[in-house]
């Protein structure tokens, strides 16, 4: 029986509202060791912000992390899958969109877990080094 998105991803996913700064993102990013935060508007998934996106989109452009809110540079355009969804279809949806996680939304668009390209890994019981790395603790 396929396993469901729901029993792999990672729950109660950090969010930011839309108007939030870059500077608060990375804060979160830091303190809980992650490299991403989606983004919302009134509470629906609107976008999400990524540590690459602060370098690339932000501080070689010299914005102001401080005064630079997330809207202006997260990516809008995102692909979801939904907790009841298998897993293979977001393994499908990541290699299809070339992404390493989807967010997970419910019927109201609103997220509730994300889902990493290391987490099928460790959940698919395959071999190789991929379930390894995905199991390792940060090295920050």
């Amino acid at each position: 029986m396929p396993r469901r998105v729901s029993d792999v991803m990672t729950s109660a996913p950090q969010t930011l509202p839309l108007d939030a700064t870059l500077y608060e993102a990375a804060r979160i990013m830091r303190d809980e060791g992650i490299g991403n935060v989606l983004v919302t508007y009134a509470g629906r998934l609107c976008g999400v912000v990524t540590d690459r996106d602060i370098v690339v989109r932000a501080v070689a452009e010299s914005r102001d992390t401080t005064l630079t809110p997330l809207g202006d540079v997260c990516t809008a355009e995102l692909t979801t899958v939904r907790p009841e969804d298998d897993t293979a279809t977001a393994a499908r949806l990541m290699s299809e969109q070339a992404v390493r996680r989807l967010p997970v939304v419910d019927a109201m668009h609103r997220p509730v877990g994300i889902v990493s390209l290391g987490d099928l890994a460790v959940s698919g019981g395959g071999g190789g080094p991929l379930p390894a790395i995905s199991k390792a603790p940060p090295n920050n």
